[in-house]
Protein backbone atom coordinates (compact mmCIF):
# COMPACT_ATOMS: atom_id res chain seq x y z
CA UNK A 1 0.00 0.00 0.00
CA UNK A 2 0.99 3.48 -0.94
CA UNK A 3 1.71 6.00 2.00
CA UNK A 4 -0.92 8.37 -0.01
CA UNK A 5 -3.20 5.72 0.34
CA UNK A 6 -2.37 4.79 4.25
CA UNK A 7 -2.91 8.56 5.14
CA UNK A 8 -6.11 9.04 3.14
CA UNK A 9 -7.39 5.86 5.49
CA UNK A 10 -5.86 7.28 8.62
CA UNK A 11 -7.99 10.72 7.73
CA UNK A 12 -10.86 8.17 7.17
CA UNK A 13 -10.76 6.37 10.02
CA UNK A 14 -13.06 7.37 12.94
CA UNK A 15 -12.23 7.91 16.33
CA UNK A 16 -14.60 5.59 19.06
CA UNK A 17 -16.22 8.91 20.33
CA UNK A 18 -16.74 9.70 17.06
CA UNK A 19 -17.85 6.62 16.06
CA UNK A 20 -20.14 6.26 18.96
CA UNK A 21 -21.89 9.53 18.27
CA UNK A 22 -22.66 8.38 14.92
CA UNK A 23 -23.88 5.34 15.98
CA UNK A 24 -26.59 7.54 18.49
CA UNK A 25 -27.42 9.05 15.03
CA UNK A 26 -27.98 6.67 13.40
CA UNK A 27 -30.35 4.97 15.94
CA UNK A 28 -32.30 8.21 17.13
CA UNK A 29 -35.79 8.22 14.68
CA UNK A 30 -35.93 11.34 12.22
CA UNK A 31 -38.80 14.03 13.56
CA UNK A 32 -41.23 13.70 10.78
CA UNK A 33 -40.45 10.01 11.37
CA UNK A 34 -40.74 9.68 15.19
CA UNK A 35 -44.20 7.46 16.17
CA UNK A 36 -47.37 8.94 17.76
CA UNK A 37 -46.73 8.83 21.41
CA UNK A 38 -49.03 7.25 23.22
CA UNK A 39 -51.94 9.30 25.63
CA UNK A 40 -50.71 10.15 28.65
CA UNK A 41 -52.55 8.75 31.50
CA UNK A 42 -55.38 11.77 32.37
CA UNK A 43 -55.99 12.03 28.44
CA UNK A 44 -56.68 8.40 28.54
CA UNK A 45 -59.05 8.86 31.89
CA UNK A 46 -60.97 11.82 30.32
CA UNK A 47 -61.55 9.46 27.24
CA UNK A 48 -62.51 6.74 29.53
CA UNK A 49 -64.98 8.47 31.21
CA UNK A 50 -66.58 10.49 28.71
CA UNK A 51 -67.79 7.31 26.82
CA UNK A 52 -69.99 5.66 29.73
CA UNK A 53 -71.37 9.42 30.14
CA UNK A 54 -72.21 9.59 26.50
CA UNK A 55 -74.03 6.11 26.53
CA UNK A 56 -75.89 7.25 29.75
CA UNK A 57 -77.00 9.99 28.08
CA UNK A 58 -78.10 8.91 25.48
CA UNK A 59 -80.00 5.98 27.37
CA UNK A 60 -81.62 8.47 29.73
CA UNK A 61 -82.85 9.95 26.24
CA UNK A 62 -84.12 7.10 25.03
CA UNK A 63 -85.80 6.18 28.59
CA UNK A 64 -87.62 9.51 28.54
CA UNK A 65 -89.09 9.18 24.81
CA UNK A 66 -90.36 5.66 25.89
CA UNK A 67 -91.98 6.91 28.96
CA UNK A 68 -93.59 10.07 26.82
CA UNK A 69 -94.73 7.44 23.76
CA UNK A 70 -96.05 5.15 26.61
CA UNK A 71 -97.64 8.15 28.25
CA UNK A 72 -99.38 9.23 25.05
CA UNK A 73 -100.89 5.54 24.63
CA UNK A 74 -101.81 5.13 28.33
CA UNK A 75 -103.97 8.91 27.73
CA UNK A 76 -105.68 7.81 24.41
CA UNK A 77 -106.76 4.12 25.78
CA UNK A 78 -108.05 5.93 28.79
CA UNK A 79 -110.20 8.52 27.10
CA UNK A 80 -110.85 5.31 24.39
CA UNK A 81 -112.54 3.87 27.09
CA UNK A 82 -113.86 6.62 28.49
CA UNK A 83 -116.19 7.12 25.30
CA UNK A 84 -116.96 3.64 25.35
CA UNK A 85 -118.68 3.81 28.74
CA UNK A 86 -120.52 7.01 27.74
CA UNK A 87 -121.32 5.23 24.32
CA UNK A 88 -122.82 2.31 25.99
CA UNK A 89 -124.08 4.01 29.22
CA UNK A 90 -126.30 6.11 25.96
CA UNK A 91 -127.54 2.96 24.03
CA UNK A 92 -128.70 1.22 27.67
CA UNK A 93 -130.63 4.14 28.18
CA UNK A 94 -132.30 4.53 24.86
CA UNK A 95 -133.06 0.89 24.69
CA UNK A 96 -134.59 1.19 27.83
CA UNK A 97 -137.05 4.64 26.81
CA UNK A 98 -137.25 2.50 23.51
CA UNK A 99 -138.92 -0.59 25.28
CA UNK A 100 -141.01 1.64 27.52
CA UNK A 101 -142.43 3.51 25.03
CA UNK A 102 -143.27 0.40 23.42
CA UNK A 103 -145.28 -0.69 26.12
CA UNK A 104 -147.32 2.69 26.40
CA UNK A 105 -150.47 1.33 24.20
CA UNK A 106 -150.71 -2.00 27.03
CA UNK A 107 -150.49 0.27 29.65
CA UNK A 108 -153.21 2.52 27.82
CA UNK A 109 -155.57 -0.42 27.29
CA UNK A 110 -154.90 -2.64 30.62
CA UNK A 111 -156.45 1.20 31.86
CA UNK A 112 -159.60 1.39 29.49
CA UNK A 113 -159.85 -2.54 30.84
CA UNK A 114 -159.98 -1.57 34.27
CA UNK A 115 -162.45 1.56 33.67
CA UNK A 116 -164.76 -0.86 31.52
CA UNK A 117 -165.12 -3.13 34.12
CA UNK A 118 -165.77 -1.16 37.21
CA UNK A 119 -169.26 -2.20 36.84
CA UNK A 120 -169.25 -5.63 35.56
CA UNK A 121 -170.12 -8.47 37.95
CA UNK A 122 -167.15 -10.88 36.96
CA UNK A 123 -165.09 -9.72 39.75
CA UNK A 124 -162.76 -12.32 39.47
CA UNK A 125 -161.36 -10.66 35.63
CA UNK A 126 -161.32 -7.14 37.00
CA UNK A 127 -159.40 -8.10 39.57
CA UNK A 128 -157.02 -9.49 37.60
CA UNK A 129 -156.54 -6.62 34.58
CA UNK A 130 -156.06 -4.57 37.94
CA UNK A 131 -153.04 -6.77 39.39
CA UNK A 132 -152.22 -6.31 35.47
CA UNK A 133 -151.98 -2.84 35.55
CA UNK A 134 -150.27 -2.87 39.48
CA UNK A 135 -147.44 -4.93 38.27
CA UNK A 136 -147.08 -2.33 35.08
CA UNK A 137 -147.32 0.68 37.16
CA UNK A 138 -144.72 -0.95 39.65
CA UNK A 139 -142.45 -1.63 36.87
CA UNK A 140 -142.75 1.71 35.31
CA UNK A 141 -141.80 3.24 38.36
CA UNK A 142 -138.76 1.19 38.80
CA UNK A 143 -137.57 2.14 35.51
CA UNK A 144 -138.16 6.24 36.75
CA UNK A 145 -141.14 6.19 33.89
CA UNK A 146 -143.62 9.07 34.83
CA UNK A 147 -146.94 10.42 34.12
CA UNK A 148 -147.62 13.54 32.32
CA UNK A 149 -150.71 15.14 34.11
CA UNK A 150 -151.00 18.31 34.59
CA UNK A 151 -154.75 19.09 34.52
CA UNK A 152 -155.12 23.07 35.28
CA UNK A 153 -151.75 23.72 34.80
CA UNK A 154 -150.19 26.37 32.25
CA UNK A 155 -149.91 24.64 28.73
CA UNK A 156 -146.36 23.70 27.84
CA UNK A 157 -145.95 22.66 24.07
CA UNK A 158 -142.67 20.61 25.52
CA UNK A 159 -144.37 18.34 27.50
CA UNK A 160 -148.24 18.43 25.86
CA UNK A 161 -150.06 18.64 22.46
CA UNK A 162 -152.94 20.26 22.31
CA UNK A 163 -155.68 18.77 20.27
CA UNK A 164 -159.06 20.39 21.34
CA UNK A 165 -159.82 24.20 22.80
CA UNK A 166 -162.04 24.64 25.32
CA UNK A 167 -163.87 27.12 26.47
CA UNK A 168 -163.54 30.07 28.96
CA UNK A 169 -165.95 28.90 31.47
CA UNK A 170 -163.69 25.33 31.83
CA UNK A 171 -160.64 26.83 33.30
CA UNK A 172 -157.84 29.83 33.30
CA UNK A 173 -157.36 31.21 29.84
CA UNK A 174 -154.09 28.80 28.65
CA UNK A 175 -154.44 26.34 30.63
CA UNK A 176 -155.20 22.54 30.14
CA UNK A 177 -158.48 21.55 31.08
CA UNK A 178 -158.92 17.75 30.06
CA UNK A 179 -156.46 14.91 29.74
CA UNK A 180 -157.01 12.93 26.85
CA UNK A 181 -154.31 10.68 26.63
CA UNK A 182 -151.51 10.55 29.66
CA UNK A 183 -148.20 11.55 28.25
CA UNK A 184 -145.34 9.74 30.35
CA UNK A 185 -141.40 10.86 30.74
CA UNK A 186 -138.53 9.07 31.38
CA UNK A 187 -136.08 11.06 33.56
CA UNK A 188 -136.11 14.31 31.71
CA UNK A 189 -136.58 12.87 28.99
CA UNK A 190 -140.60 12.70 27.52
CA UNK A 191 -141.74 9.39 25.83
CA UNK A 192 -144.90 10.46 24.81
CA UNK A 193 -146.74 13.87 24.60
CA UNK A 194 -149.80 14.07 26.63
CA UNK A 195 -153.01 15.11 24.30
CA UNK A 196 -154.86 18.00 25.81
CA UNK A 197 -157.41 20.12 25.47
CA UNK A 198 -156.46 23.44 26.18
CA UNK A 199 -158.29 26.84 27.33
CA UNK A 200 -157.65 29.64 24.85
CA UNK A 201 -156.09 33.04 25.33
Amino acid sequence: MSKEKKNRAEENKLSPEAAEEALKEALEPKAEEKPEEPATEPEAADAAEEAPDKQLEEANAKAAEYLAMAQRIQADFENYRKRNESVRADAFSEGRRDVAAAMLPVLDNLERAVGAAAGSENDALRNGVELVLRQMNDLYQKMGVTAIDRKGEKFDPNLENAVLQGTEDEGEPGTVCQVLQKGYMMGDKVLRHAMVKVVPE
